[in-house]
């Protein structure tokens, strides 16, 4: 009887524990549609705030000419080219998903 059961794990119940886990890793490494949603918030909320400082120190420079910026380069076109390209990314995926 034991040499039944040993046959049966070994055939039936180890494969089934190994796709079983197999399964579960590859379902867990995709982003859900939540995450999504909070990774588009985020980057809304980065944008805005990127926006206020930008503003913030043009009024603390028309009030103080020796005002220097903390940030390394004011409104870089560099940084707005990646922002314009994950901008069209995100269109270009809601527009996939329609």
């Amino acid at each position: 009887m034991e040499e039944i059961f040993a046959i049966v794990a070994i055939f039936i119940g180890l494969p089934w524990i190994i796709l079983h886990y197999i399964t579960k890793w590859k379902t867990s490494a995709t982003i859900t549609t939540d995450d999504e949603a909070l990774l588009e918030e985020l980057y809304s909320l980065a944008k805005r705030l990127d926006d206020r400082m930008d503003t913030v120190e043009r009024l603390v420079a028309s009030d103080n000419p020796d005002f220097r910026p903390a940030r390394l380069v004011h409104d870089s076109e560099q940084d707005n080219q990646q922002l314009r390209e994950l901008e069209q990314l995100m269109a270009e995926k809601k527009g996939s998903l329609k």
